[in-house]
């Protein structure tokens, strides 16, 4: 974040609407960037999971005593 934003955000109530339009305009893309990387990360936990139990039922059925 950059220190225009951290202005922004502590002082929004004085600073004109163009400042404003900058943030919004800065914090908006950073929310739609770290949607998408959430969104990223989840695929890639719920594909490790299921990795994660197949391989461990496949190492569960060889060691069956």
């Amino acid at each position: 974040m950059d220190d225009k934003l951290k202005n922004i955000i502590l002082d929004y109530k004085s600073l004109p609407n163009k400042d404003l339009e900058y943030g919004l305009n800065k914090i908006s893309d950073d929310y739609e960037s770290t949607k998408k990387l959430l969104v990223k990360l989840t695929h890639h936990l719920d594909s490790l999971e299921n990795h994660y139990h197949k391989i461990l039922s496949e190492y569960k059925n060889r060691n069956k005593s």
